[in-house]
């Protein structure tokens, strides 16, 4: 039988085990101290340790006990309707609301540390392939209404959180979240310790997952271990078909404001074709408040598409998966409307998207940046800025060629946020500056791309 010393010593100390189950070390000592570890981090040492469950199980608890008393880690405690199964055996119970699974979702599993937008970010297109663990205890308390949404449905795979869903009190509130992710067929679990989720994610990147709420209350915990194993991840998937539009259309709405609600933008000064990546609406309105008529064009769409339009700009959006695979088609598009000298201004996505077309190189993120409180500091100005993001790529700069500059650096681990051309009319970066949700210190990057067009004389 294997002591707790033993099994802390076959993990590589206790920081490696710290870090492998996602929880602290002051946790690691206490389990030494009582002599015993947890059942819920059984899946995951079996998968490290090899040890069988027999031999495992005398680790978790102080004195030996008959085998029929030894909880089983694939059984739902008592009240758990449903579940989180990572890709490395762990296993999050917990209750579920909005939709029963008929078939379970699978995706990598993040998270986001934004306190207020959990609809805007439920259905921004850049959490496609995703499951959102979101850090802030609080979520549905105000509910969901009809008009802070960033697209026509949820992007996002499931959710989890702390916290079960309560009533909502707000006066906005149209419908309930559990109601509104049940009509279109989302799952979340609620009662799950995010911060050790959390914690996991951030010392080992964001793994695979699965959620589980089955109507029946029957679980199959190895099947859905195999579940999450078995799915590629995000690194080499092109998400941005999935998200696009699929035909060309013309937006007008500007952005919200009190108490009129969302404006119209009636007399434009500029017309810009936007490139949708799985663009958000808040980004269209913004344009659209910055002046600009806008055209948003399909992700596949070509140069000889794009400039066709005869637009003033092209904006390049944000969006999902991985842009070197994205890049296969839009690569080429980019590059024709950079020859032509027609100003461009990217974003997220489109930021990559831009570089890669500019030459250099992009790289997946152990853990990625998503929440509305990342700072970044604006290497021209000096100034910092606290921004909203989300992005688990992010370009390598490194690899920029001579005649493009890094413009803003991530205050957080350094990682580029921004480029600009010297020699052509194009910048991009790589957070939100339309926010939606989050702050607001980088909206003038709309007015930014507007002079940069005037300059231009395109309009």
């Amino acid at each position: 039988m294997a002591s707790v010393d033993d099994i802390i010593d076959r993990l590589g100390g206790a920081e490696a085990a710290a870090r492998l189950l996602g929880v602290g070390t002051e946790a690691v000592r206490k389990w030494r101290q009582g002599r015993a570890i947890p059942a819920r981090h059984w899946p995951a040492l079996i998968a490290a340790t090899g040890l069988p469950f027999d031999v495992l199980a005398g680790a978790g608890r102080p004195e030996p006990a008959p085998e029929s008393a030894m909880p089983d880690p694939s059984q739902p405690p008592a009240g758990a309707t449903a579940v989180l199964v990572l890709g490395d055996g762990s296993v999050f119970w917990g209750r579920g609301f909005g939709a029963n699974t008929a078939a379970p979702p699978v995706g990598e599993v993040c998270f986001n540390t934004g306190m207020t937008g959990y609809q805007e970010t439920l259905t921004d297109p850049s959490y496609a392939g995703q499951i959102i663990t979101f850090t802030f205890p609080h979520i549905g308390n105000v509910g969901v209404n009809t008009e802070d949404v960033e697209a026509m449905g949820i992007a996002a795979r499931g959710l989890v959180v702390k916290q079960d869903v309560t009533e909502p009190s707000n006066w906005r509130a149209s419908t309930h979240l559990s109601d509104w992710l049940r009509a279109q067929g989302v799952t979340g679990v609620g009662g799950i310790d995010t911060r050790v989720l959390t914690q996991r994610i951030r010392d080992g990147g964001a793994p695979n997952g699965v959620l589980e709420f089955p109507a029946d209350g029957r679980f199959d915990i190895s099947a859905l271990i195999d579940l999450a194993r078995s799915w590629p991840g995000l690194e080499g998937m092109d998400l941005a078909k999935q998200v696009s539009c699929t035909q060309s259309y013309s937006w007008d709405e500007t952005r919200w404001a009190w108490p009129e609600g969302y404006g119209r933008q009636t007399a434009p000064k500029h017309h810009v074709v936007a490139v949708d990546y799985g663009a958000k609406r808040n980004i269209l309105r913004s344009l659209a408040s910055a002046g600009c008529r806008v055209t948003v064009v399909p992700a596949t769409a070509s140069a000889e598409d794009i400039l066709g339009h005869r637009p003033d700009g092209v904006f390049l959006s944000n969006g999902p998966g991985d842009p070197a695979a994205t890049g296969e088609y839009a690569v080429p598009a980019i590059r024709g409307v950079l020859e032509s000298g027609v100003p461009v201004f990217g974003i997220c996505l489109g930021h990559q998207l831009l570089a890669l077309a500019l030459g250099a190189k992009t790289y997946k993120m152990e853990r990625g940046h998503r929440g509305a409180n990342q700072p970044v500091k604006d290497l021209t100005t000096g100034k910092v800025e606290i921004t909203s993001q989300n992005h688990g790529f992010a370009v390598d700069e490194k690899t920029l060629p001579a005649g493009v500059r890094v413009t803003h650096v991530s205050l957080f681990d350094g990682s580029n946020e921004g480029l600009t051309c010297d020699d052509r009319p194009a910048f991009s970066v790589q957070y939100h500056p339309e926010a939606s949700p989050g702050p607001s210190d980088a909206h003038y990057l709309f007015r930014r791309f507007v002079e940069m067009i005037e300059r231009a004389g395109r309009s």
